[in-house]
């Protein structure tokens, strides 16, 4: 049977992703994929899903409803509150939901991003390979757009039980990074004080990009900062040419054309795109070894 659900809620940037189309950079189309793959990937496992895909559920959260079932789902990512049919469920946490029952995921203590995975596949057509939505390029999900209120998404093959996983603990501390080929471009003290001094997270943020606010004022008085542009990857901090930090995400764009101090390492990238605005964030360097041994040593 042909498993259905229809959004009754949507929050704002609510998307369809999945592991994302790695390697078209060239092509100028960033890998796009979720903002936390660890969540992500927890979510997957509760679901026991067959695929990648998923719901990627913004701040403001979601409601939906299942119309044809039985359809397994999983959910993870951030701290949000959960609900079936009105009745408090844990989160992280999985289900199997039949039809007319109503699950409503909504804000939680902290994180920005939430992940609905399925233990059956989304029945949409993949675009260069992946179905994960970039709503600046208009590539994968549902015509390159945010999911709506109203849209009904179909799935392909049998759910099947949801699985139980220990929920690994969220890790604290400094945002790990690895100096970048422009650091050389600022002086030995504003490097120091990129090390020592805190920055907050600002509201002006999306799947492109998180703008820091330089309250201890690293970079003011910085000039010359345009370069010519060049390759550019997610998790770059970028000092654009007021003196404002950047650090860029899954949907950047291809190119860049201001320095680079550093770049977030990959195992943590997904902790800091949970920062919600106002949060205070510390940078600290690794060695590319260390970087490299703690994507190898991740969950699989």
């Amino acid at each position: 049977m042909t498993a259905e659900l229809r959004i009754v809620r949507a929050g704002p940037l609510c998307t369809i992703q999945d592991d994302g189309r790695e390697g078209l950079l060239a092509q100028g189309i960033s890998a796009s994929g979720p903002m936390d793959r660890a969540g992500h990937r927890l979510a997957g496992h509760l679901a026991g899903a067959p695929g990648s895909d998923c719901i990627e559920i913004t701040r403001a959260g979601l409601e939906i409803e299942i119309i044809a079932g039985p359809l397994t789902l999983g959910w993870a990512g951030g701290a949000f509150t959960v609900s079936i049919d009105g009745g408090s469920a844990v989160w992280p946490g999985c289900a199997v939901l039949k039809a007319g029952e109503r699950l409503s995921i909504t804000p939680g203590p902290s994180g920005n991003y939430g992940y609905l995975r399925f233990g059956a596949r989304l029945d949409l057509p993949p675009v260069m390979g992946s179905l994960a939505t970039n709503t600046r390029a208009q590539l994968g999900g549902l015509d390159g757009r945010p999911i709506r209120d109203g849209d009904i998404l179909r799935f392909k093959g049998h759910g099947v039980d949801p699985v139980q996983v220990q929920v690994p603990e969220t890790p604290s501390g400094p945002i790990r990074f690895v100096w970048g080929i422009h650091a050389q471009h600022f002086s030995s003290v504003v490097r120091e004080r990129f090390m020592s001094q805190n920055f907050r997270i600002t509201p002006m943020m999306d799947r492109m990009g998180v703008r820091l606010a330089d309250e201890a004022s690293v970079f003011s008085g910085m000039s010359n900062l345009s370069l010519v542009s060049d390759p550019i990857l997610a998790g770059d901090i970028q000092i654009l040419g007021d003196g404002t930090p950047i650090v860029l995400m899954r949907d950047h764009q291809p190119t860049g054309g201001y320095p680079r101090i550093g770049t977030v390492i990959a195992a943590d990238l997904d902790r800091f795109a949970q920062l919600r605005p106002g949060e205070a964030v510390a940078f600290t360097p690794v060695s590319v070894e260390h970087a490299h041994r703690m994507l190898r040593s991740g969950p699989a």
